[in-house]
């Protein structure tokens, strides 16, 4: 079984590439929507709610598990790895491709405070191409409304636009999206973004990404079930979760509340 967690939502919009391009896997997502945003805690919380995590997927058999959270990656994912074998996460892979698709070697990066705080992309472009201008830019506010739902009403639009002004005045020629939860607003930044801007979202990254690697280790491929099981689990309303998950993947599921505490 492969898991994938994440602070709340956002980790659909890594499942559901994932789940288009390796459909015959079993998985199990964990969303951890009563503590989501994990970007406004700290990073001793922040890594003390991951191995939670990743400890709970674990004990539920999941021989592999995906960081699908730009927050526990950044600040987390490194400590967890020292401790547990078969972690991945979603911000290298982004990383990779931004250094390779930009033209003018300029990349804004939007994220959450603890994502931004931590400079992780940055770092990790850097070791690539260190001749590549990052400009970072956190917006705090964006993963409330998404959590909420609210994400396509006009105050979001309002919110985004103000925190992409100073990366547009950067003129970048790359924008990296750097919480999973933001493609469920891509409509909203390609609307604010120049048309040149490549927008790069995590999901169809890492689900390349993750096809790579099992092709590259087949030990760990066949400890993993493939009976095209999809396990849903959450922190919080499970009604909730299910409606808004059936909204964006399209799928019939009854997700589990359970407790991380």
């Amino acid at each position: 079984m492969i898991g994938l967690f994440d602070s709340g939502y956002g980790g659909l919009t890594v499942l559901k590439p994932i789940l288009k391009a390796l459909p015959e896997y079993d998985y199990i997502y964990l969303g951890d929507n009563a503590r989501a945003p994990y970007g406004s805690h700290s990073p001793d919380n922040i890594k003390k709610f991951s191995e939670q995590a990743v400890r709970y997927l674990l004990d539920r058999g999941a021989k592999l598990i995906i960081f699908a959270c730009n927050t526990a990656s950044s600040v987390a994912l490194r400590d967890i790895q020292k401790k547990y074998s078969k972690v991945l996460g979603v911000l290298i892979p982004v990383a990779e491709e931004a250094s390779k698709v930009t033209k003018g070697g300029r990349v804004g990066v939007i994220g959450t405070n603890a994502t931004i705080n931590s400079h992780a992309y940055e770092t990790e472009i850097h070791k690539l191409n260190p001749g590549i201008h990052v400009y970072s830019k956190a917006c705090p506010l964006l993963v409330p409304f998404i959590e909420e739902g609210w994400h396509e009403k006009p105050e979001a639009n309002s919110i985004a636009k103000k925190y992409l002004q100073s990366l547009k005045t950067c003129h970048i020629d790359t924008l990296i999206l750097g919480c999973t939860h933001y493609p469920m607003m891509i409509k909203t930044f390609r609307r604010i973004m120049c048309p040149r801007v490549k927008i790069l979202e995590s999901g169809d990254i890492v689900a390349t990404k993750l096809k790579e690697y099992l092709n590259r280790h087949p030990e760990i491929e066949k400890t993993l079930k493939k009976g095209k099981k999809r396990t849903f689990l959450t922190t919080d309303d499970p009604q909730r979760f299910k409606e808004f998950t059936e909204k964006y993947l399209g799928l019939k599921i009854a997700p589990t509340k359970i407790s991380l505490e």
